[in-house]
């Protein structure tokens, strides 16, 4: 007789609700590189793609410099513009040129630890301890969703299949983000 299986410990909980509406999100996505432009953007192009997939709105679109005052500029006048969630590819290595996480840190309202902690404990199931090499972070700009993953397309395979589109999609349960965009700026 065969004992009964248990799920794994690192099985993600929660599931969609097919039977509720989605609510789409308007979502930006900001690649933040010194190397790629347009052709070469394939970050990019895989979360924009997502992004519509998933049935949401991809209100922009943009490429900056490894440059923490053009970061810091695109990421806010997307946020005044109305955007919902920005989600950017690139600068958040360890190298000298790397500076997603000094751009964006600053503009939070509330930092969301757990995105970190999550998105590691996915890219070790893909990249093992090279995954230290990444500051991926998220967190609340004025009520909008920034969440800042590595420049690999495999790093933004990860970060939105498995940890960003649940969160991002109102029909996931028990909760997800799109039921507390009302709340964020309570006071």
């Amino acid at each position: 007789m065969n004992a009964p299986s248990t799920p794994s410990a690192f099985a993600p909980g929660g599931k969609i609700d097919t039977a509720r509406t989605l609510k789409p999100v308007r979502v930006a996505v900001l690649t933040i590189s010194d190397t790629r432009d347009e052709e070469s953007d394939t970050s990019g192009d895989l979360l924009a793609s997502r992004v519509a997939g998933a049935g949401h709105e991809l209100v922009a679109r943009g490429i900056v410099k490894d440059d923490v005052a053009e970061i810091r500029a695109r990421v806010l006048t997307w946020v005044d513009e109305g955007v919902e969630a920005i989600v950017t590819t690139g600068g958040t290595g360890i190298t000298g040129r790397d500076v997603t996480p000094e751009a964006v840190r600053p503009l939070f309202d509330k930092e969301i630890d757990g995105f970190s902690v999550i998105f590691h404990l996915v890219s070790y199931q893909s990249v093992g301890l090279s995954t230290l090499q990444s500051r991926a972070l998220a967190g609340i700009v004025k009520g909008c969703f920034v969440f800042c993953l590595p420049g690999s397309n495999g790093a933004v395979k990860d970060g939105w299949d498995k940890v960003i589109s649940a969160q991002l999609d109102s029909r996931h349960g028990p909760c997800n983000m799109v039921e507390l965009m009302p709340r964020l700026m309570e006071s």
